[in-house]
């Protein structure tokens, strides 16, 4: 968005002439991302399901092992004769209760015709209890005492299921997270100044509001009244408070953390900065990625491996011996082979990478554009707003006369004080020392302002000011002022009873943040591209200070998505970063859009990512989370795919020659093993920091 940079390369016109932040909104929280189609778990909520059908089945797997007479064998005690029925009895309690959520997620699975895992678990742990029961029956001639088996078989595939659901429900508290930074109340203000506490939902837009010390904002505002220091991290990632004084916005769930201030709400319940975050995050999670549905895929023909595997090894195990040998190695298949671990391996990671984001002000809204952020190898970053305040600022003073530096913006700020031009205020703010007072204040439309200072006319103003008076420009700081100019920056002339004391140099105010980021990009061999409508020396001028490798200059709004274009044709994968309103053609045709939500507008339909805030320093953290989140899939996968192709082997018994038989209850534990394996090293990647002020380190 270009809005500003007219105004500062213009010249000053007075108080009359507002050319202050258009402040547009950058849309809504719309764009529900695609959501994957087919949940595992649905249902399943937090794992507690799964966590209570564990203990109890853990309670009575106990006797159904330790009455096992298979079990008595291999272990070398004797089972009473009294003890018979225990384990057929517990077992099969065991398979109807433990057992039945792996029963309906596989009749689900083959009712939409997408056999998986569920399927799977289900099948291993129906061959393991007909044939225990057969043989209890004394049916056939069968001797398959498989209960306890079946028992350890059923709590650990419980353990392993609440074990990821308790991970997975652990990385997707960031929305529970969001939703609790609000407070329950607010502190409504009165017309006649009465403070009273009222529940959010009454809250109206108009409203104030008090927030005290140490108190969360309840919603979206203005400050009526009072200075604060504000931590904004929840929203932003920057762990630095910010201090927002009378005008400045404040958004719902922020702190104040020093005194106490009065907001004028703006915003509530669902149009709030957070309730926009929240939606991000949740768009984010359900979002499809192309490695989960590699996974997906995966998953699919493993269930097909397993079970032409399965049927081989029950084929060659009845021809070269017992139907109990056959059985007991196609179990062991059908356990070992199930894609537990592979169905966790993306999952997680997606929802603990987008919770590591949604913390660090980084927005995923599309899976798809966090997992090209990677492969990004040109960033393309507009000027205003982005790379640079938005708002004018002094940049350089050139004292002529009997004045210093300080004394000469001292006296401006003093003439300036009550103009309400950009220019004016930027004047006032770079006044570091006591500014005298001024009265008869003077607005000169086109030209500057003028005042008394100390009992002397003071005029600050343009080269027209100048012309205006019949005076010239010192020229002992007539190079000051050419490298001003020739820079894009303009120039303000104080003038004090006829004589010129010195100059100003004001210009769009580069964020301290953006030569850091622009640095850590080249680091990483990423090409650094700016683009502006401002006039070439303007660019080049402020490319220069951030060490910015390409400008594109004097370019319209319109036509900010043909230099895109023009980078990609070049072959170069690009993320446009902008504000999301002019900027959202270019944003739409870049391979990655990265929208500046400056923690208010946070939802900017054109853009895949999105900065809570506007330090450009986001873009490094979310190319590096894109790197290191695609990093833990690809390992996962590797290891969930490598470890079944492996094991499925062992288990049909191609080490049987030599004397290694490879038992269902161990195929399980193996499995679950896997699955910790693929859980733990998903978590691994929250040892990445995002927060800005560490990227360096």
């Amino acid at each position: 968005m270009e809005q500003h940079e007219h105004a500062v390369a213009t010249e000053h016109h007075g108080a009359h002439d507002h050319a202050g932040h258009a402040g547009a909104p950058a849309g809504h929280a719309g764009g529900h991302s695609a959501h994957s189609g087919h949940d595992k778990h649905a249902g399943h909520g937090d794992g507690s399901m799964f966590r209570d059908k564990f203990w109890v089945s853990l309670i009575l797997a106990v006797p159904v092992v330790g009455f096992s007479t298979m079990f008595a064998d291999l272990i070398g005690y004797e089972v009473p004769g009294w003890s018979t029925w225990i384990p057929p009895v517990l077992g099969t309690f065991l398979f109807f209760y433990g057992g039945w959520p792996f029963l309906a997620g596989a009749k689900a699975e083959l009712a939409d015709r997408l056999p998986g895992m569920m399927t799977l678990i289900s099948l291993a742990i129906t061959v393991a209890f007909v044939a225990s029961g057969l043989t209890t029956l004394e049916i056939g001639s069968l001797d398959l005492d498989f209960w306890w088996e079946l028992a350890l078989l059923i709590v650990v595939m419980l353990l392993g299921h609440w074990l990821e659901m308790r991970a997975l429900g652990q990385a997707s508290g960031a929305l529970q997270a969001l939703a609790e930074l609000l407070p329950d109340t607010a502190e409504r203000v009165g017309p006649d100044g009465a403070v009273t506490e009222v529940p959010l939902a009454e809250l109206a837009v108009g409203d104030v509001v008090l927030v005290r010390s140490g108190g969360r904002v309840p919603a979206d505002g203005v400050v009526a009244e009072g200075t604060a220091e504000v931590d904004e991290s929840t929203v932003t990632g920057e762990s630095k408070t910010v201090t927002r004084g009378p005008g400045d916005r404040v958004v719902a769930g922020t702190v104040a953390t020093d005194t106490a201030v009065r907001i004028e709400v703006n915003a509530v319940g669902d149009d709030t900065a957070l309730a926009g975050i929240q939606r991000l995050v949740a768009d984010a999670q359900a979002s499809s990625s192309r490695a989960q549905a590699l996974a997906d895929r995966a998953a699919a023909w493993l269930f097909w491996f397993a079970l032409g595997v399965g049927a081989l090894t029950f084929v060659v195990w009845a021809l070269l011996g017992e139907a109990s040998d056959a059985v007991e190695r196609t179990v062991t298949v059908l356990v070992i082979a199930c894609p537990h671990a592979l169905g966790l391996a993306i999952p997680l990671v997606i929802a603990i990478s987008t919770a590591m984001s949604a913390r660090a002000g980084i927005l995923v809204k599309d899976r798809l554009a966090l997992e090209r952020m990677r492969q990004v190898d040109a960033v393309l970053f507009d000027k205003t707003g982005t790379l640079t305040m938005g708002r004018p600022a002094v940049s350089g003073v050139a004292a002529a006369g009997p004045v210093s530096e300080d004394e000469l913006l001292a006296l401006a700020a003093a003439a300036e004080r009550d103009s309400e031009h950009p220019l004016a205020k930027a004047v006032v703010a770079a006044a570091s020392g006591p500014v005298p007072v001024a009265t008869e204040f003077r607005s000169l439309t086109g030209k500057g302002v003028r005042a008394v200072v100390d009992g002397a006319q003071v005029s600050v103003g343009g080269p027209g000011l100048l012309r205006d008076l019949s005076l010239a420009a010192p020229s002992s700081i007539a190079s000051s002022v050419d490298e001003w100019a020739a820079a894009g920056s303009t120039v303000l002339y104080v003038v004090r009873d006829g004589d010129v004391l010195g100059a100003l140099a004001l210009a769009d105010e580069i964020r301290p943040e953006s030569r850091e980021a622009v640095a850590l990009l080249r680091a990483e061999k990423v090409h650094t591209v700016m683009i502006t409508g401002d006039a070439r020396n303007v660019a080049e001028s402020v490319a220069a200070k951030v060490g910015i490798d390409e400008v594109f200059a004097e370019v319209l709004p319109e036509d900010k998505d043909a230099a895109v274009a023009s980078l990609q044709q070049r072959g170069l994968s690009v993320a446009m970063v902008g504000d999301g309103v002019n900027d959202a053609p270019a944003l739409a045709r870049a391979d990655v859009g990265v929208a500046i939500g400056a923690g208010t507008d946070v939802a900017v339909e054109s853009a895949g990512v999105v900065l809570a805030s506007d330090d450009p320093r986001g873009v490094v953290s979310a190319r590096r989370l894109s790197t290191a989140s695609y990093r833990k899939m690809v390992q996962n996968l590797v290891w969930a795919t490598g470890y079944n192709l492996l094991s499925v082997p062992l288990a049909a018994g191609v080490l049987a020659p030599i004397g290694f038989v490879l038992p269902p209850a161990a195929a399980a534990v193996a499995m679950t093993a896997s699955t910790v394996i693929v859980a733990a090293n998903a978590q691994l990647l929250r040892r990445l920091d995002l927060r800005p002020d560490r990227l360096a380190r």
